[in-house]
């Protein structure tokens, strides 16, 4: 009896976690965009330029950039800049993955412009403002795999290329939680389109 007890308090312990985690994530900053066209499978965003920390890695996976590039955002944003100043987390984190290399970027807060923005003390973090761009966006949940990510890009193209869409450039996964979160996990596959409004 004293281990059901237990095993009880542990699960709704665990739960209460869950719930906390997932409300915190409602409250995070996200990239902002204006929605253009949605459908039953697929969006499509306008995203204005935005203030990005971003690694360079040769890794050509998701496996290979997601624990270094993140450890080396988190260090930046977390004090690791010049100015030891902490910046606040945002959502979605970007990673773009080729056969070539790849990246990871943080989006940085709407307060910040690349002038604002503390100095890295890590050399290889880039801070850059990204273009305007429109993108077609599909979603999925759960964590994060290269199966799951390659299955979802080739589905989105393909819904692309039965409306006519003209892509114009790589993909990028957004991911919206942190990796202890493992309720309500949202993933997004995003393609840089030509659209015009």
């Amino acid at each position: 009896m004293k281990t059901v007890l237990i095993a009880a308090a542990l699960i709704g312990i665990y739960f209460i976690f869950q719930s906390f985690i997932s409300v915190s994530a409602l409250k995070t900053e996200k990239q902002k965009f204006r929605l253009v066209f949605k459908d039953a499978d697929f969006e499509l965003r306008f995203y204005p330029s935005a203030t990005m920390a971003t690694v360079y890695s040769n890794a050509t996976n998701y496996k290979g950039i997601a624990n270094n590039g993140f450890r080396k955002l988190a260090g930046f944003i977390f004090g690791g800049n010049e100015q030891k100043e902490s910046i606040s987390m945002t959502a979605p984190v970007r990673m773009n993955m080729t056969d070539k290399g790849s990246s990871m970027s943080f989006v940085m807060p709407e307060k910040y412009n690349s002038n604002k923005l503390p100095t890295p003390n890590d050399k290889n973090i880039e801070i850059k403002n990204s273009e305007p761009e429109y993108a077609a966006v599909i979603s999925f949940g759960g964590y994060a795999t290269d199966e799951k990510i390659e299955f979802y890009k080739n589905k989105l193209m393909q819904i692309l290329a039965e409306r006519k869409i003209t892509i114009k450039g790589a993909y990028n996964l957004l991911g919206y939680n942190a990796p202890y979160q493992f309720i309500g996990r949202t993933n997004e596959i995003s393609i840089p389109v030509e659209w015009k409004e």
